[in-house]
C-alpha cells in the first residue's frame, strides 16, 4: 500500500524512477513517499538498489526517468545542501585528525559551535575516544564518528546507509533511540539495513528487491498483510509473491494529473483533426 502523505507532510517523493547503469536497470519505476519527522527502514538484499535509491535522494545518482522531490525541491538542489545529511557506508572522515577535531570541523562548516561538536560525539557513543585519530578506531567506530559530523549539522533529512553495521547490540539500541529521539523532534530519517530484526524499529518499511519495490507499509500493516508476526518470514512471503506475480513491464505508468486533463480534452467524439 503506497503512502498518502500530502505535499505539507512529505520530505521524500520519489515517482517513476529508473535508474540504468553498466546497460542494467537498477531501480525499475520505484514511487513512494517518505512522510517529515518518522524513521522509514529502507530493507532489501545487498544489490538490490537500495544504495542507488538513497544516492538519487540526496542527488548524486544520475537518473534515466521519473523525479525526486526533497523537502518540496528537486533532490540535488543547491538550497538542500545544509538540510539533508548523508552518511555513506565506507567513513566520510579524516583520518589523520581525532573524533572531536573532525566532529568540530564539520559543526564550523555548519556554523555550529565546539559544544554542539562535542555533544553530536558522545551522542554516538564515542566520548571516550574523542582524542583518539580516526586512523587508529575499529571500522565500527569509524562509521559512528561519520555519522556524529553528520548529525551536527542537524539536517532536516538524514540519509543513513546501513550505519548500525559492525556495531554490538547495545550501541544498536542506543543509536535507534537516538534516531527516534531525532525524528521526535522533527527529523525525517531514511534508514537503510539488510538486517531484519531492525524493521520493527521504523515507522514505516519500504522494501526493494531487484530494483522494484516490493512493499510500503507500516511495519504491523505487513505483518497483517502476509499473516505473520515474523517481519523476516513476511518479507520472505512477499518477496515470494512477487516472483509469483511479476509486473508487467509493457505496462504504461499510471497517468499523471496533466496526462488525464489532456486525455479528457481527447475524448471520443473531441478528436483533433490534422
Amino acid at each position: 500500500m503506497a503512502t498518502t502523505a500530502t505535499p505539507t507532510d512529505t520530505a521524500i517523493d520519489v515517482r517513476d524512477l529508473v535508474v540504468e547503469r553498466g546497460g542494467r536497470r537498477v531501480l525499475d519505476g520505484v514511487s513512494c513517499a517518505v512522510g517529515r519527522g518518522t524513521v522509514t527502514g529502507l530493507l532489501g538484499p545487498s544489490g538490490s538498489g537500495k544504495t542507488t535509491l538513497m544516492r538519487a535522494v540526496v542527488g548524486v545518482q544520475t537518473i534515466r526517468a521519473g523525479r525526486v522531490t526533497v523537502l518540496g525541491r528537486p533532490a540535488g538542489s543547491p538550497a538542500l545542501r545544509r538540510t539533508v545529511g548523508y552518511l555513506t557506508q565506507a567513513p566520510s572522515v579524516y583520518a589523520d585528525l581525532t573524533v572531536r577535531e573532525n566532529a568540530r570541523y564539520f559543526a564550523a562548516l555548519h556554523g555550529r559551535g565546539r559544544a554542539e561538536a562535542d555533544r553530536a560525539v558522545a551522542d554516538v557513543g564515542l566520548a571516550d575516544a574523542a582524542g583518539q585519530l580516526v586512523a587508529t578506531l575499529s571500522g565500527g567506530q569509524r562509521s559512528r564518528a561519520s555519522l556524529a559530523c553528520v548529525l551536527v549539522g542537524r539536517p532536516e533529512l538524514v540519509v543513513l546507509d546501513e550505519p548500525t553495521v559492525g556495531q554490538d547490540p547495545v550501541l544498536r539500541a542506543e543509536l535507534w533511540t537516538r534516531f527516534h529521539a531525532m525524528a521526535a523532534e522533527g527529523t525525517t530519517l531514511l534508514v537503510s539495513s539488510h538486517v531484519m530484526d531492525e524493521a520493527a524499529r521504523c515507522d514505516r518499511l519500504l522494501l526493494v528487491r531487484e530494483g522494484r519495490l516490493v512493499a510500503d507499509d507500516t511495519p504491523a500493516a505487513v505483518r497483517a498483510r502476509t499473516g505473520t508476526d515474523d517481519l523476516e518470514e513476511a518479507f520472505l512471503r512477499l518477496i515470494r509473491a512477487s516472483e509469483d506475480h511479476p509486473p508487467d513491464r509493457r505496462a504504461p505508468h499510471p497517468q499523471r494529473p496533466d496526462d488525464t486533463r489532456a486525455a479528457q480534452r481527447r475524448r471520443p467524439g473531441r478528436e483533433e483533426t490534422s
